[in-house]
């Protein structure tokens, strides 16, 4: 069996020569002749087309469930090498030895979904704002409010840990406190995604902590924090995971060159993950449609034994941008907005009650302005934002 992975590669070298330069770099060869270079091990070129390839690595050229040693083998140092002048990860094939080393989420959309008691509609989310400066009490104050106005889920900036001016447990305490009253008040649940990322010594031990001090999710961002960091929290803890892909770009926004967003939606799916950011077909974080569907299949099909996991759609969306994201994503997904709730005029309950009825709109095939009519918080969000 064979790991399969798909570059785009750019390169002054015929495509076949400049495959075969990164099937030999990336398996048993270098840059001269050495003994023993000719082996099993070594992977092969399965095609090479304009500037598509495809290579073949054997399965046992990997360590089952070390996706580090995965990713030294398919993305190492061929993004180095001379020869090649753009090299892109478009995709990975992964044989069933190595996806069966991975449990995948403990946590997926059914799990989540059932926790909520919502089952028929996308969950609708936000992010805490401003982005750092508030106290505990600040941020309780803000979650509160989000969750008054129908949200269901309040997640911690990606910049947000354990900082002096907002500690991780008295700002989880504050906010889950906050979140019991509404719950109490209203019968509305909702998640709250603590950020517990950190370094490899501290990441569980952390993560553990605030679940004991009443957690009912945690988040990370996967691509400063690893992929063994996620599995290590999904493998131990019994709350669903919210990941964040900070840095992405620095991978995935050169279409010639780098590790595309579906790549890391399946690793993220291995690991465990239960929701995880894949860019919006609208707003500032748009990505390209036929990447986002990737990221979207690469998340909900039907893969291994893994269950399925909610693609989030965040980044400068607001009301007017809801339905072109549920439009690419469907109803399995969070579409989430972080000042496109807070900067509504009105106020942050408004602004989430704006986001909802956007999404009751889209559900029920209403257009945005005409449904508007008859929800003055929709209403004054389209005259602050637009359509």
């Amino acid at each position: 069996m064979e790991l399969i992975a798909k570059y785009h590669v750019e390169s002054d070298l015929p495509i076949r020569k400049a495959a075969a330069a990164i099937a030999a770099e990336q398996s048993t060869g270098t840059w001269t002749e050495v003994r023993g270079a000719d082996n099993p091990l070594a992977a092969r070129v399965i095609s090479a087309e304009g500037c598509n390839v495809e290579i073949g690595f054997p399965e046992e050229l990997f360590e089952p469930g070390n996706i580090p040693q995965y990713l030294s083998v398919v993305a190492g140092n061929l993004f180095g090498l001379g020869a090649i002048k753009k090299v892109r990860l478009q995709d990975v094939i992964f044989p069933e030895g190595l996806l069966s080393a991975h449990k995948g989420p403990r946590y997926g959309i059914e799990d989540a979904r059932k926790i909520l008691g919502v089952y028929d509609r996308p969950l609708v989310g936000t992010i805490v704002k401003p982005k750092v400066g508030l106290d505990p009490k600040g941020t309780a104050e803000v979650a509160a409010a989000a969750v008054r106005g129908g949200l269901d889920l309040v997640k911690d900036d990606e910049t947000l840990t354990d900082q002096s001016f907002c500690p991780i447990i008295p700002r989880l305490e504050a906010v889950m406190s906050a979140l019991d009253k509404v719950e109490k008040e209203t019968g509305k649940k909702a998640f709250y995604a603590v950020n517990v990322t950190a370094g490899s010594d501290v990441i569980l031990e952390r993560a553990e902590r605030v679940v004991e001090h009443g957690a009912n999710m945690v988040m990370i961002d996967v691509l400063t924090a690893g992929f063994s960091a996620l599995e290590q929290l999904s493998r131990n803890l019994k709350v669903p995971i919210h990941v964040h892909r900070t840095m992405h770009g620095a991978f995935t926004r050169d279409k010639a060159h780098g590790i595309s967003m579906p790549v890391i939606s399946k690793l993220v799916r291995m690991a465990g993950g239960t929701n995880l950011h894949t860019g919006s077909y609208m707003g500032k974080m748009a990505g390209e449609t036929i990447e986002n569907d990737l990221s979207r299949e690469a998340l909900r099909g039907e893969w291994h034994n893994y269950k399925r996991v909610f693609p989030v759609a965040s980044g400068g969306v607001y009301p007017a941008k809801v339905h072109g994201n549920l439009d690419g994503y469907g109803i399995d997904c969070i579409v989430q907005a972080g000042g496109g709730v807070h900067g509504h005029p009105d106020g942050t309950t408004a602004g989430a009650r704006a986001m909802v009825q956007a999404t009751d709109a889209w559900l029920k095939k209403i257009p945005l302005k005409e449904y508007a009519k008859d929800h003055k918080e929709l209403e004054t969000a389209l005259k602050f934002w637009g359509v």
